[in-house]
């Protein structure tokens, strides 16, 4: 059987030793767009050594970029790439992230669920380095066809927006080689850059990378909703509901509640076309 939840999540997890600096997190910015006006003291903090902060989203990327999805060969698991899907990511911080660092990665299954016609893959990796734990970060993977294996069929986490206008709405545009530079922060996949590719995918053209609307998103909220301060940031957690192309606009609509954001993003230009949903930025 392709998939063995009891060997997949007893296996031993994997260790892994990440590092980065000020050049991977500046690259990581400008992947999301960061430096729109240069000089503008707030982008600075996001493109300028001196004066770097790190915003929670780097989680993501840092160390091995997409390493991650080798949780998928782990023991029990022995699935098509081709038919995974990213659908979900949450990310918890347990203290900010620095501008330079090296750690311990401790990747894991944590959970399979069976939903049928598809599983649901839930790849854990927790991060700390010698003050302690830095984060934990949550990969959702769907996998079509590989459900029906008996297990568990999982939560359902939606998030309900409430009834009034939103507090705030923002509109963040997407550059035409914004996924060329953000592939560069970790993630090869040629769907994101090549249009044969892509056009085989069942994509008229390259699409822009789910994290990288995540990304994208979580500065917006900072910059606008948490007073553009990334240490006030304590877990951020999406759905990947829909694909958005490169030279098109993520409009972002938050409302803003006691402790927490809540956050629906969509496509400008198709309609407001499903981008994020079921999204919430936990703050202090």
């Amino acid at each position: 059987m392709p998939i063995d939840a009891a060997k997949a999540l007893a296996a031993e997890p994997r260790l892994g030793e990440i590092g980065w600096d000020h050049k991977d997190i500046q690259l990581y910015h400008l992947g999301l767009g960061a430096g729109r006006p240069a000089t503008d003291p707030d982008e600075l903090r996001y493109t300028l050594e001196s004066k770097l902060h790190v915003l929670p989203s780097f989680a993501t990327v840092a160390g091995a970029g997409m390493a991650m999805m080798g949780g998928l060969a782990a023991p029990g698991i022995e699935i098509n790439l081709a038919n995974v899907l990213h659908g979900g990511q949450s990310i918890e911080l347990h203290r900010p992230i620095p501008v330079k660092g090296s750690a311990t990665s401790t990747a894991r299954v944590a959970a399979l669920y069976d939903k049928g016609k598809a599983a649901v893959v839930v790849l854990r990796t927790e991060v700390a380095d010698a003050d302690g734990p830095l984060w934990t970060s949550d990969a959702q993977i769907f996998v079509r066809g590989e459900g029906g294996f008996g297990g568990e069929r999982g939560p359902s986490v939606k998030e309900e927006l409430p009834e009034r206008a939103p507090d705030r709405v923002e509109e963040r545009h997407i550059r035409e080689e914004q996924a060329l530079l953000y592939r560069l922060s970790g993630d090869w996949n040629p769907l994101h850059a090549d249009p044969e590719f892509a056009k085989l995918a069942g994509f008229d053209r390259p699409i822009l990378h789910g994290l990288c609307s995540y990304g994208m998103t979580l500065k917006a909220v900072v910059d606008t909703a948490l007073d553009g301060d990334v240490s006030r940031v304590r877990a951020y957690r999406t759905r990947f509901a829909g694909i958005v192309f490169p030279g098109e606009t993520l409009r972002i609509r938050m409302w803003q509640e006691p402790g927490r954001v809540l956050v629906s993003v969509s496509a400008v230009e198709r309609d407001d076309a499903p981008v994020l949903a079921d999204t919430v930025v936990e703050h202090a």
